[in-house]
C-alpha cells in the first residue's frame, strides 16, 4: 500500500506523541532528581538508537552521519539545548508557565517556515494553531503566575528549539537526521553528567527509568525526527499539544490524581481540533 506524505507524517507524529503521553506519569513515579533524570534520558535513548542504527546501517553508520552535514550539526545542537533548557525551565518557574510557552511552538514553527523555507501553512493549520493555543492558555490560566524570569524565558527558548529543530529537519527532508539526534542525546548525557550526584538507580527506579527512557524518549524522538520530512513543522508541533490532555489522563488513571475541569474541557477542544485538522488534511491527499 502506497501512503501519501501527509499520511506518513501524520502517522509518525501521532504515534510519537502517543508514546510520549505517559512521560509525566513516569517522571512522577521516578524517585530521581532532575539532572540524574536528564542524564538517563540522554544515555539510554542514545544506546538504544545507536544499537538500532548499527543494525540498520552496520559499518555505514559513520557515512550516514557524515551525510547529515551542517543540517545534522545544527539539529544536534538545537536538540541538545532543548532537552536541557526544558528541565531548567521547569525548575525555575511554575510548570503551567513552561507549558504555556511550549504551546507557542506550532505558531513559531509556522512563522519560521514562512520566513526561511517559504512554506506558508494553509488556513486550516493557522486556525488549528490559534484554537489549540487558546485552549492550552485556558487549561493553565489559573495556575499562571509571574514566576521567575529565567524559567519563563527558558520555556520560550524550549518552544523556539522545538520550532527550529522541526524546520531544520524539514529543510533537509531528503536525508534522515536520526543519527544526528542520536548524537544530541549523547551530548545531553555528557552535559548532565557534570551535575549528577548519584548515577546508581535503586528500587523501582531500576524498572521505571529505563522503561520511560525507551518508551517515552527513544522511540518518540526517532519518530519526531522523521515526521517533518513529510508534513510541515507547524503540523508536527501541533500534535505535541495532545500531551496537554493525555499526560494528566495517565496520571489520573494510575495514581488517581484527578485533572481539573479546565483540563478536561480544554483537552477535549485540543483533541477535536487536531482530529478535524488531520482529517481535512488527509482528505486532500
Amino acid at each position: 500500500m502506497q501512503y501519501s506524505n501527509q499520511k506518513k507524517g501524520t502517522l509518525l507524529a501521532f504515534t510519537a506523541i502517543m508514546f510520549i503521553t505517559p512521560d509525566s506519569l513516569f517522571i512522577r513515579l521516578a524517585n530521581v532528581n532532575s539532572w540524574n533524570l536528564i542524564f538517563y534520558r540522554g544515555l539510554i535513548p542514545f544506546l538504544v538508537v545507536f544499537i538500532g542504527l548499527i543494525f540498520i546501517y552496520k559499518t555505514k553508520l559513520l557515512k550516514e552521519l557524515m551525510k547529515n552535514s551542517w543540517h545534522g550539526i545544527a539539529y544536534a545542537a538545537v536538540f541538545t539545548m532543548t532537552n536541557i533548557v526544558f528541565v531548567i525551565s521547569i525548575e525555575n518557574t511554575n510548570v503551567a508557565n513552561t507549558l504555556i510557552m511550549i504551546a507557542l511552538a506550532p505558531m513559531l514553527s509556522a512563522i519560521i517556515s514562512f520566513i526561511f523555507l517559504k512554506e506558508n501553512p494553509d488556513q486550516k493549520t493557522w486556525v488549528a494553531i490559534t484554537i489549540t493555543t487558546l485552549a492550552v492558555i485556558y487549561i493553565f490560566y489559573d495556575a499562571l503566575d509571574a514566576g521567575d524570569f529565567l524559567g519563563n524565558f527558558l520555556g520560550l527558548v524550549t518552544a523556539m528549539g522545538l520550532a527550529i529543530g522541526a524546520n531544520i529537519i524539514r529543510s533537509a527532508k531528503k536525508i534522515s537526521l536520526v543519527p544526528s539526534a542520536m548524537l544530541g542525546k549523547l551530548m545531553v548525557a555528557l552535559i548532565a553528567l557534570l551535575f549528577v550526584d548519584q548515577i546508581k538507580l535503586e528500587g523501582n527506579d531500576l524498572i521505571i527509568v529505563p522503561v520511560m527512557c525507551i518508551m517515552c524518549v527513544a522511540i518518540p524522538f526517532v519518530l519526531v525526527t522523521l515526521a517533518p520530512r513529510y508534513i510541515t513543522a507547524a503540523e508536527v508541533n501541533l500534535f505535541f499539544l495532545l500531551e496537554t490532555i493525555f499526560g494528566p489522563l495517565w496520571v489520573w488513571i494510575v495514581i488517581k490524581e484527578q485533572p481539573s475541569i479546565e483540563t478536561i474541557i480544554g483537552g477535549t477542544i485540543i483533541i477535536i481540533t487536531i482530529a478535524v485538522h488531520s482529517i481535512l488534511a488527509l482528505k486532500k491527499t
